[in-house]
């Protein structure tokens, strides 16, 4: 698909932007769809480029190839409602806006949250997903993002379906990931469980955004998925140690037992749930599964199907994001 006009939704995030450069740098038409138009109009330029937000596509009337979904609410702790109206009515935007308009291909960002558990998992196939996954609402909403539009296929309103799950986003921009580990190593020193020998995937972002792209003219088109990693599993102590040192930082780690934090979690999770505004706890029971366990996602489907390889190595996302920190501190 040389040339393509593509929509992306969520231009305005932090995946979002690197996919519109990408796109934009291997000669396709782009269009942006985000909350905000100041980001988006830097991104594309022309003005008649910018086409809203997510709800606005429901209506909106626009000739194009693809739609590259991005947007979502990405967060541990949130109301339902929250994450049902980002995540599963938004996806539901989108089905909309493609049977109105005829376009052939959605590409979908999902999320290997969805394989989340109180468990180490090593090498985690495309397949294996438990439906009812109900650590967060952020898995469930992902879970029923994904189960809608897989309905929409079969009800021939999104005639080629590929929906791709990056794990652990890294790169200059970054919102999340980074930016928590160092407010929590700033104020209270960082958890080690199993001595930081807990297996980490981390991917940087400009490879997911050359995954996204690939997944416009390749994979499985009646609904594939994708695995999406650096492909260079590390040991958490490692990778933390690597990224403060890089900062002139010293580590400031705290052992801690699973079983003990998980039971915490749980506890904190009960009890922030009933306070009123319903404020983030300390830490919750998924984000406990992502350090505290070893996740690790085979990237063989993507592979083979997308042609994926890792372009950024781990180690050159780790010194950008170090040197973008140094230049802001």
């Amino acid at each position: 698909m040389s040339g393509a006009r593509v929509l992306v939704t969520g231009a305005s995030g932090f995946l979002g932007g690197h996919v519109v450069r990408d796109l934009r740098a291997h000669g396709h038409e782009v269009f942006a769809a985000g909350r905000r138009r100041d980001v988006l109009s830097a991104l594309v330029d022309e003005d008649y480029r910018v086409v809203g937000d997510l709800a606005s596509l429901r209506s909106l009337d626009l000739d194009v190839d693809a739609v590259i979904h991005c947007a979502a609410l990405s967060t541990p702790w949130g109301p339902w409602r929250d994450f049902h109206e980002a995540n599963v009515e938004g996806a539901g935007h989108v089905v909309e806006f493609i049977r109105r308009t005829g376009v052939r291909r959605l590409v979908h960002v999902s999320s290997p949250s969805v394989y989340a558990a109180a468990r180490d998992r090593v090498g985690i196939r495309e397949h294996e997903v438990y439906p009812r996954n109900r650590l967060n609402g952020y898995i469930r909403s992902k879970i029923a993002a994904e189960m809608r539009l897989r309905e929409a296929q079969r009800a021939g309103d999104v005639a080629e379906l590929v929906m791709v799950r990056p794990r652990g986003l890294i790169g200059v921009g970054d919102p999340s990931l980074v930016p928590r580990l160092l407010d929590v190593h700033a104020r209270l020193g960082v958890p080690l469980f199993d001595d930081g020998h807990t297996l980490i995937d981390v991917t940087a972002v400009q490879n997911v955004a050359t995954a996204l792209r690939l997944a416009l003219t390749r994979g499985d088109s009646q609904g594939g998925v994708y695995n999406i990693t650096n492909d260079d599993p590390r040991p958490f102590r490692d990778l933390l140690v690597q990224l403060l040192g890089m900062l002139g930082e010293t580590p400031r780690l705290r052992p801690v037992n699973r079983r003990m934090a998980w039971a915490a979690a749980t506890v904190l999770e009960g009890a922030y749930a009933v306070l009123p505004g319903r404020p983030e706890p300390p830490f919750t029971r998924y984000t406990l599964s992502t350090i505290a366990f070893s996740q690790t996602l085979d990237i063989t489907r993507a592979k083979e199907e997308l042609g994926y390889r890792p372009e950024v190595t781990l180690d050159d996302a780790l010194a950008d994001v170090a040197a973008d920190l140094r230049i802001r501190a």
